[in-house]
């Protein structure tokens, strides 16, 4: 008969725990087991989905970007840069020893993943409270870059690990350091040790001394924080503490590490940016516009014209006034920006004035004015009456104090007069010219204030040059455009059209406009801007000299130019026909010296001298009489501020006497300029480069609804 199992011996008892806990180590030990057969096959099934060495070898690590100037120049190089593959035997020893004594000094014992390093970080969190240690292998940061994130994420800590030992079965360890030393991102868009050796020493990485690989190897903890570009000092203390880790695996000895000098490490001075910058800072944010690979290399053809772009740069620097600022815009006929200048120093100021500052034009927003005027009929050889005018409370004056009765529309135009400006505005209305504005391109707020015509509205250069360049184009917009084309591995994926059908006003109005521009520039305000050949322009200036002013075209080319302070505080004798209009010159005349001459397609018309002498027009106070609020409301005149002391100066910029205005009646064949020549079609002959007169071409009428009389003003 069985015995019962409270009739055995105590000594045959099993303790119910004891049992339980064989039980709970033999489920345990089936799940470990289980797990592992599952690591092991997940990792196979890695391996085998694992890219081929040379496939790891070519794949990139982000998009590089670069940009070409028109001619084909690299002109700047962005994202990441990548150096010369070197297989591990032309690694330097040096390079392989410091990176495996900072980053994973047991890279050649473990498997991919290293179980000591764990323990250890998770011991440093539980003592510190916090992640210090990541734990991360060489292997395992290599399998991050090339297929994870940088998230600190649990379940991609798994994966990490999963990849890791995938590689170290697929490849040898020679082979993952290879890699992982082409591959890692050591700061300053530099991957790979010898992108990282080009960059901050100057030479390629075959040629790395100890203190050099120590600086390299100690950048892949904080590329950020160690960059020489970043700190100089940081990186040299963070090669003194590998070295400290170098000796102490036995790589190099006691003595060595002594010898190794961090603090005379000579670094490769960072580029100079230039104002190259500018016009790449304003063109490379419309790529995402353009196209939508954000994968592979891209190479971006632009419309910079180098040799204008160094034209441009020294004209603003040798004529900005001294504390001043200053912008250029060089635009083609077909929108292509020749060159762009956004101040007068990028690393000082990266703030792009061209395209981003909005301020007063004075009076070159009169070119809306009076297309609006011409549009509406008027032709240029119009009489008006320069006489006192008020409108809603508002009394522009003009810079002369004084007012010279009938004149022709080209005359008011080329001397800048106010008031007939002001009477055109009234007659065809504010919102009328706004709308003009708009049609040119002017982005910005235009205010339909009176005072709107003499410029109170805030606009940008490149804005304004644009508007004229579609004057300059006989009617037809121009839009500005930088890139050309863009290639992505030899295919092109963009390509630049010109869109020639957007008409934004009648050919004879543009002719007639240009008309009057020509005049300006010929005998008017904008005279310092001749450059020997036919040129149209405005000047502009705003009250008490906070901004000045030039923009014209000639030869297909049209170029803006802007100064003044970013306070906006008056700075004394800047008016637009001063420094701007020299800038202007200076830049314009190398830039068009190789294109043919272009005749306009109207006839140079000398304006009617029965003005104060041309002199104290040119150089005399804020070309638009603007006195108004923030918001353009009209302002007392008594009350605004005073102009500065020493604003009427000549050509030079030297103080010139002041003489008050007076009335003359000399006939305009007798005006004399300089010394005895006559201001007649021959004096324009000479001054344009032309060997004899030109036969004046068949004037350009307007339809015949347009024909008929228009009362005076």
């Amino acid at each position: 008969m069985a015995r019962s199992y409270f009739s055995a011996p105590r000594s045959a008892r099993v303790p119910l725990w004891r049992k339980r806990l064989v039980l709970a180590a033999q489920l345990g030990g089936g799940l470990a087991l289980l797990a592992f057969l599952a690591l092991l096959i997940t990792v196979y099934v890695s391996k085998g989905q694992l890219p081929s060495f040379d496939e790891l070898k070519s794949s990139p690590n982000g998009q590089m970007i670069r940009v070409h100037a028109a001619d084909g120049t690299v002109i700047v190089s962005m994202g990441p840069s990548y150096g010369e593959w070197l297989p591990y035997d032309r690694i330097p020893t040096v390079m392989r020893d410091a990176m495996i004594s900072v980053e994973d000094r047991r890279f050649r014992s473990h498997p991919g993943v290293d179980p000591i390093g764990m323990a250890r970080s998770v011991q440093v969190r539980l003592e510190r409270g916090h992640w210090r240690q990541g734990g991360s292998t060489i292997t395992q940061q290599l399998a991050r870059n090339i297929f994870l994130n940088s998230s600190k994420k649990f379940g991609r800590k798994i994966r990490e690990g999963i990849l890791a030992l995938a590689l170290e079965r697929k490849f040898s360890k020679d082979q993952v350091l290879e890699l992982y030393l082409n591959k890692v991102y050591f700061g300053g868009g530099a991957y790979g040790i010898d992108a990282a050796s080009r960059k901050f020493f100057g030479h390629g990485a075959e040629h790395l001394s100890l203190t050099e690989a120590a600086v390299i190897a100690g950048l892949v903890k904080a590329p950020s924080n160690y960059s020489p570009t970043a700190d100089i000092d940081a990186a040299r203390g963070r090669a003194g503490v590998v070295l400290k880790l170098m000796q102490q695996t036995g790589v190099i000895t006691a003595a060595q590490a002594g010898e190794a000098r961090v603090d005379q490490i000579a670094f490769v001075p960072e580029a100079r940016q230039n104002s190259v910058r500018y016009f790449t800072d304003w063109a490379l944010p419309q790529l995402e516009l353009l196209i939508d690979e954000t994968q592979r290399p891209l190479e971006v053809w632009t419309t910079l014209d180098l040799n204008m772009q160094r034209t441009a740069d020294a004209a603003i620097r040798d004529n900005a006034p001294k504390g001043a600022q200053g912008a250029l815009v060089a635009i083609d006929r077909d929108g292509a920006v020749r060159a762009m200048v956004g101040g007068t120093d990028y690393v000082t100021s990266n703030y792009n004035r061209a395209t981003q500052a909005e301020r007063q034009p004075g009076s070159a927003f009169k070119l809306f004015v009076y297309l609006a005027a011409l549009e509406a009929g008027h032709k240029p050889e119009d009489q008006v009456v320069d006489e006192p005018v008020t409108i809603d409370g508002w009394s522009p004056r003009n810079d002369s104090r004084h007012n010279s009765g009938a004149m022709s529309l080209r005359t008011a135009f080329a001397y800048s007069v106010n008031t007939v400006a002001a009477k055109l505005g009234q007659e065809i209305g504010f919102s009328t010219i706004a709308d003009m504005a708009r049609r040119f391109g002017i982005t910005t707020k235009v205010n339909t204030h009176p005072s709107m015509v003499l410029g109170s509205s805030e606009v940008r250069l490149l804005d304004m040059t644009r508007a004229f360049a579609s004057v300059g184009n006989k009617g037809v917009a121009v839009t500005p455009y930088g890139i050309t084309k863009v290639t992505a591995a030899g295919e092109t994926i963009y390509a630049q059209s010109v869109d020639t059908s957007h008409v934004l006003v009648a050919p004879y109005v543009a002719a007639e406009m240009t008309d009057l521009l020509q005049t300006t520039v010929n005998t008017g305000t904008g005279k310092a801007a001749q450059i020997g050949r036919p040129v149209a322009g405005k000047t502009g200036t705003t009250t008490s000299g906070k901004d000045g002013w030039f923009l014209g075209f000639s030869s297909g080319l049209t170029t803006g130019v802007w100064m003044g302070r970013d306070d906006a505080k008056p700075i004394a004798g800047l008016h637009g026909g001063t420094a701007p209009a020299r800038a202007f010159a200076a830049f314009m005349k190398p830039a068009v010296a190789n294109r043919p001459v272009e005749q306009f397609d109207t006839k140079v018309t000398l304006p009617e001298f029965q003005l104060e002498p041309d002199q104290e027009s040119y150089f005399g106070e804020a070309d638009n009489g603007l006195f108004v609020d923030a918001d353009g409301n009209p302002v007392d005149p008594d009350q605004a501020p005073p102009a500065q002391p020493g604003q009427r100066v000549d050509a030079d910029g030297n103080p010139i006497e002041t003489r008050p205005p007076q009335q003359s009646d000399t006939p305009p064949a007798e005006k004399k300029k300089g010394d005895g020549d006559k201001l007649d079609q021959a004096w324009l002959d000479r001054v344009l480069g032309r060997d004899g007169p030109r036969p004046a071409p068949s004037p350009t009428h307007a339809p015949a609804d347009r024909q008929d009389s228009r009362p005076t003003q």
